[in-house]
């Protein structure tokens, strides 16, 4: 392996499609594309860089050049505190609902370690293409392209990744070709552990949605995600309960056998938006796992969809068009 391709493959970790280099006679030059991402976050990409760089062998001295292009995209990260609360549901919902409105939207599976957009999209075992090590959205029926690794692995394979490799991987989603999309819609994986902090330092979502069920367990984890967003300044959109009531298909009675209102309560004492509730319906859960998401039909559950959307995007007009 030649000192560039030894640069090359120690930085595609951290700077995955955003570091290009040549080594000559020992001088390392790398132009750092920071676009999309704060000051701060670039800086500390930059000096990441510089680091891994310099304990290259064959690198004698490191120049870094930082780069940036104008994009109007935005991120918007969809999170919950822990498993099982639906958010992959929502997040695939949302973005068809939010497409539906006119927006150029774009899917990240960014869930590395339990990746399920390609069974709710329905494109199960369609990889996506690359051009010149840059990754190209899978085209959906829905019109919401998407990158998910479950399009990069072999169905029910475990994906045992260390932290770096898998921020790397998440890295080159994002930064994958999307078009003409505006608006990418990240579906993170639950926890606040490295991965999510690698997500929101990196690549700056503009805002984030938090979901969670009414039960008092997913809210307090719901507050946790919301202090890591808080922690690295990025804008709470709003929170949205999901599996909130279940009416009987038979009686039409309705009960609540996660509690009733629990995340709108929290949000109104942490001084956050209600986005507004999903209500637990066999309906909902049967279309998205058939890879028809019902946000894309006209029945009582898309139009709980497009409510929702409606928030989101009034929310991106006002910050930003």
């Amino acid at each position: 392996m030649t000192d560039q391709e030894s640069l090359k493959a120690a930085l595609t970790p951290i700077a995955a499609g955003r570091a290009t280099v040549r080594i000559e006679a020992g001088r390392a030059s790398i132009v750092l594309d920071v676009t999309g991402l704060g000051k701060a976050a670039g800086e500390e990409l930059e000096a990441d860089v510089r680091r891994v760089a310099e304990a290259v062998p064959g690198v004698a001295e490191v120049r870094v050049l930082l780069t940036s292009e104008r994009r109007t995209r935005r991120l918007i990260a969809v999170a919950s505190g822990k498993g099982g609360v639906g958010k992959s549901t929502v997040a695939a919902n949302l973005a068809i609902a939010l497409a539906r409105r006119g927006r150029r939207v774009g899917l990240v599976d960014a869930d590395i370690y339990g990746p399920s957009q390609t069974r709710l999209l329905g494109v199960d075992g369609i990889r996506p293409d690359a051009r010149e090590k840059t990754l190209i959205p899978v085209q959906t029926k829905f019109g919401v392209p998407l990158l998910s690794m479950g399009g990069l692995v072999v169905e029910g394979q475990a994906i045992a990744w260390r932290g770096s490799m898998a921020g790397g991987a998440l890295g080159q989603m994002v930064d994958g070709d999307w078009g003409d999309a505006e608006v990418l819609i990240l579906d993170l994986p639950p926890g606040t552990g490295d991965l999510q902090l690698t997500m929101v330092q990196k690549h700056k979502p503009a805002g984030a949605i938090i979901v969670s069920t009414p039960q008092d367990l997913a809210l307090i984890d719901a507050t946790r995600a919301i202090d890591l967003f808080n922690k690295v300044n990025v804008p709470i959109v709003g929170v949205i309960e999901n599996m909130a009531g279940y009416a009987c298909p038979h009686c039409g009675e309705v009960s609540d056998p996660f509690g009733s209102g629990g995340a709108e309560a929290a949000a109104a004492k942490m001084g956050l938006p209600f986005l507004g509730r999903v209500p637990l319906e066999l309906a909902i859960r049967t279309a998205s796992d058939a890879g028809d998401p019902p946000a894309a039909g006209n029945g009582p559950q898309a139009e709980t969809f497009a409510a929702l959307a409606a928030r989101l995007d009034d929310w991106l007009a006002r910050n930003g068009g």
